[in-house]
């Protein structure tokens, strides 16, 4: 399940060639920067509700609407009928597909969101490919960095395999749900469809259709008032 293939419904971008020759999805991360810079004409066609910043290397499809206090710093490529909300902040080298929320107090660098993702509330997405209709709940976080910062290494048939990255955060198959509160751990893998729990801290590979329960327990017990 490691083929952009495996993952993604290529057809849901118009950025498919940017994975070409990929044998890894998370291939397609460092290729991001050079990708951008090669394919953006920067023009503006989105309408913008009171004042964002939108630097000077960004495209914005039609019926994109930018809301107040949004900060689009670019390169940046983002598709139509997109809404960008109020304290967004787009960092370097982003590609949002058509139809994508990215909302409140959202932080996203070096990423790939296909048509339909959702990033609604207090998301922090980077160095991450979100697949098709993929959807974060408020407050998830994708970690991205090692706290030893060494390599990222996830299991490959058994065993551990390098990936050669220091940042890699999350790959988010089509229709992944992630709950509000959750943290995905650097080099995460989800697969189509798989659900994860609110509050859960994932680490690892998720199969396609899969669900993650946090089954912390909770003491209930009666209330004492004070009598005075």
């Amino acid at each position: 399940m490691f083929k952009p293939g495996d993952l993604f419904d290529l057809t849901q971008t118009v950025h498919r060639d940017l994975f070409e020759g990929c044998e890894f999805a998370w291939e397609v991360l460092p290729k991001i920067s050079a990708y951008i810079a090669s394919h953006i004409q920067p023009a503006l066609h989105n309408r913008c509700e009171g004042r964002a910043f939108i630097g000077e290397n960004v495209y914005i499809g039609k019926g994109t609407v930018v809301e107040d206090g949004a900060m689009i710093k670019g390169p940046t490529i983002i598709g139509e009928n997109c809404q960008i909300r109020h304290n967004a902040y787009i960092r370097e080298n982003v590609i949002i597909g058509n139809d994508c929320n990215v909302g409140n107090s959202c932080e996203l660098k070096n990423s790939v969101l296909f048509n339909g993702v959702q990033v609604p509330h207090f998301n922090y997405v980077g160095d991450s490919i979100l697949g098709y209709k993929a959807h974060l709940g408020a407050g998830v976080k994708i970690s991205n960095f090692k706290l030893f910062h060494d390599n990222i290494v996830i299991d490959v048939d058994g065993k551990p395999f390098d990936t050669g990255l220091r940042k890699f955060g999350a790959l988010l198959g089509d229709e992944a749900e992630v709950g509000c509160n959750a943290v995905l751990s650097p080099g995460s893998i989800i697969g189509r469809r798989s659900v994860i729990y609110a509050n859960v801290l994932w680490r690892g590979i998720l199969p396609d259709d899969m669900i993650v329960k946090n089954k912390s327990t909770l003491e209930i017990v009666e209330r004492r008032l004070r009598t005075s």
